[in-house]
């Protein structure tokens, strides 16, 4: 039986008056990769920000399992939080070198021998040669692969990623996304995945689920998604009649 990671129940989420996220029912399972599609302000990364466990539900529960205990965002210890990795969109690194930013969560953890690990995911996102590079001269492109690099290095148990390729070029895409179905394939982490790329959520995706104007529509196998969705917004969404 496949263990449940999160489930969400009833939640509703507001900021300030307006609410901005429904969703009755979402149980996101162990090892999976979760695609989170719809348009602009649909509540995605609102989402994503509830399943970091950085924003509690305004109404509703959301628990995560991660050592056999659910916890939600009152009682996590540093523990459970640190088996949480989260890249955004927008990812601020320190301002000191690449290697520095990529070693920062095993310092903090007072892992000082990884130094084989960090060159090796340096490597891994061809980011080798730049190791010693102030980060604030990166491209765009750059800073998201060091984002990365900084999550994966800790190996962890869950990984968020927020529009981890929005603006880049091909050549960076395909070094991202080729790096996350490595560790979806070697670690079988947990993934949920923001995008506005349908490709991308084929790509990668185990499930996909549809967000549109607040609401959790539909979440659907990968497949079933984007040949034989249930709802009449998902399906307009799929075929590009729903223009946002």
């Amino acid at each position: 039986m496949t263990k449940t990671v999160y489930r969400l129940t009833d939640i509703a989420h507001r900021y300030g008056a307006r609410t901005v996220l429904r969703i009755p029912s979402l149980d996101v399972y162990e090892g999976e990769t979760l695609a989170l599609v719809g348009p602009s302000g649909a509540g995605k990364s609102t989402l994503l920000r509830l399943l970091a466990l950085l924003e509690s539900p305004a109404d509703g529960t959301l628990t995560v399992d991660l050592d056999g205990h659910p916890v939600d965002c009152r009682s996590a210890t540093i523990h459970d939080r640190r088996q949480i990795g989260m890249v955004f969109q927008r990812p601020l690194l320190l301002s000191r070198s690449v290697r520095a930013n990529v070693a920062y969560g095993l310092r903090v953890r007072g892992r000082h021998n990884g130094n084989e690990q960090i060159e090796a995911m340096l490597e891994q996102v061809d980011m080798l040669r730049l190791a010693d590079v102030p980060a604030h001269t990166l491209s765009g492109g750059e800073i998201q692969r060091v984002a990365l690099a900084r999550a994966l290095v800790l190996v962890p148990r869950i990984l968020l990623l927020d529009e981890p390729t929005a603006n880049l070029d091909p050549a960076n895409v395909r070094i991202i996304e080729t790096l996350l179905r490595e560790q979806h394939e070697h670690y079988r982490t947990t993934m949920a995945l923001v995008t506005h790329n349908v490709f991308q959520a084929k790509r990668l995706a185990t499930r996909v689920a549809f967000l549109f104007d607040g609401d959790l529509v539909e979440t659907l196998p990968t497949e079933q998604f984007f040949t034989a969705p249930r709802d009449a917004r998902t399906q307009a969404f799929v075929s590009g009649e729903l223009v946002y």
